[in-house]
């Protein structure tokens, strides 16, 4: 009789586990594993909250820290990768020549750390754990350094998705080179997988768009605030940093306060501005109509949507590049029957269908942001239409559940040895 055969394994590779900002990720795995799939997690930091969301509660997967600090973990990072050259010296000794080649032409420490984070991660588990069969880094940067290393060091396959951020303060050439490695690459908008099929050239045809998405049945039996009456809710989640934009937003609600128009807005979200914002807030003469409420977890942000009339965000591209794809809470907003104001940054537009599914305005014009509140405040013929139309697009085009199943289908088709799970997606 022969014994029974492992179920294969999926590796994902992650930057931190969990995170409050990254509920599409944890969202993502658990519909994984609701669809058959074995996953194991390798986070490359500890959480930075001492709470969680619901849906990590419910997901079963395994969960190994690697060591995380280039120095004070320098011995548990140097020995396994000394244990690995020995066993597998032509592997290693790809993987130095890859890492060699970025430290010419950048010479950041992170490149090593990611190399001796790979070797730690080959020998201590994936050499003793055969089932897993396929690698996935979540984000372009770290995430995917380490999963291409380990990849090259393991001999196992390997995907990744890329988000914002990662993608746009990521130099094009070492894009490249990653999306050359990879059996596939998949982006969360339309205007990443643009962008990043121009970069790739003749590998154009690995990368996909895979939507976030929602569970849209949190949302079926919402009530929507077509009429509104004074002092108008405004709600704004986002984390404290320049891509958001929140300076622009303050000095549009000084206009408005200026103006006599009756507001009271929320912030939640935090960030390295903190105090700048909070600041900001003061100077402007805003605190008594306007509260900070710090991070809060998935149900509060849904239980603020409640009392809210419309929900606000003031993207911008920073300095350094850095830039929104599709914020979740813009889907969430119009699942909720919110109406929600954005810009026109990167693929804000491909939710924010402006004048139908909500309005998108020039970043970094608080002027016109202003005027934007106030219009979609009072006319109510104008709320009625992106209420209606916001929900039916987010139910149509941006349910998780149908987005993940693609890609349940997507890592299928790309490692044949995933085949053998006992249950596979519709």
């Amino acid at each position: 009789m022969k014994p029974p055969t492992q179920q294969p394994t999926l590796g994902y590779i992650l930057k931190g586990y969990p995170r409050i900002s990254e509920t599409f990720i944890s969202n993502e795995i658990l519909l994984l594993e609701g669809m058959g799939f074995k996953l194991r997690l390798f986070p490359m930091r500890l959480p930075r909250e001492s709470f969680s969301h619901d849906s990590v509660k419910k997901i079963s997967a395994q969960v190994d820290y690697l060591p995380s600090e280039l120095f004070l973990d320098f011995s548990r990072l140097v020995t396994p990768n000394i244990f690995l050259a020995v066993k597998q010296p032509g592997a290693y000794l790809k993987a130095i020549k890859y890492a060699a080649e970025n430290l010419q032409k950048r010479g950041k420490t992170a490149t090593l750390k990611h190399l001796l984070q790979a070797g730690y991660l080959t020998n201590n588990l994936l050499l003793k754990d055969r089932t897993i069969v396929h690698l996935h880094g979540h984000f372009a940067h770290s995430p995917t350094s380490v999963t291409l290393f380990a990849s090259l060091l393991s001999g196992i396959p390997f995907s990744f998705t890329a988000h914002a951020k990662d993608i746009y303060t990521t130099a094009p050439e070492k894009l490249r080179k990653k999306i050359e490695h990879a059996r596939f690459v998949t982006t969360c908008t339309a205007h990443n997988e643009k962008y990043l099929k121009n970069i790739a050239g003749t590998n154009a045809a690995s990368i996909f768009c895979i939507y976030h998405g929602i569970d849209t049945n949190l949302f079926k039996h919402q009530q929507s605030k077509i009429n509104t009456v004074s002092p108008y809710h405004l709600l704004t989640v986002a984390r404290m940093t320049e891509k958001k934009g929140l300076p622009t937003l303050y000095r549009a609600l000084k206009i408005l306060k200026s103006s006599g128009f009756p507001f009271h807005h929320t912030l939640i979200g935090d960030g390295d501005d903190r105090e700048k914002i909070l600041n900001m807030i003061s100077s402007l003469g805003l605190d008594d109509c306007c509260e900070w409420l710090g991070t809060r977890t998935h149900k509060e942000v849904l239980q603020q949507f409640n009392k809210t009339d419309l929900f606000v965000l003031a993207c911008e591209i920073a300095k350094s590049g850095d830039r929104d794809g599709i914020p979740n809470v813009l889907v969430e907003s119009l699942a909720m029957g919110v109406p929600a104001l954005s810009t026109e940054v990167s693929a804000i537009p491909e939710i924010l269908l402006n004048g139908k599914t909500g309005i998108t305005v020039p970043p970094s014009q608080p002027e016109t942001m202003s005027a934007a509140i106030i219009r979609m405040l009072t006319d109510h013929d104008l709320r009625q239409r992106l209420i209606t139309n916001g929900r039916r697009y987010v139910e149509e085009g941006f349910d998780n559940k149908i987005w993940v199943k693609k890609l349940g289908r997507l890592f299928l088709s790309q490692n044949s040895s995933l085949e053998t799970r006992p249950v596979k997606p519709e």
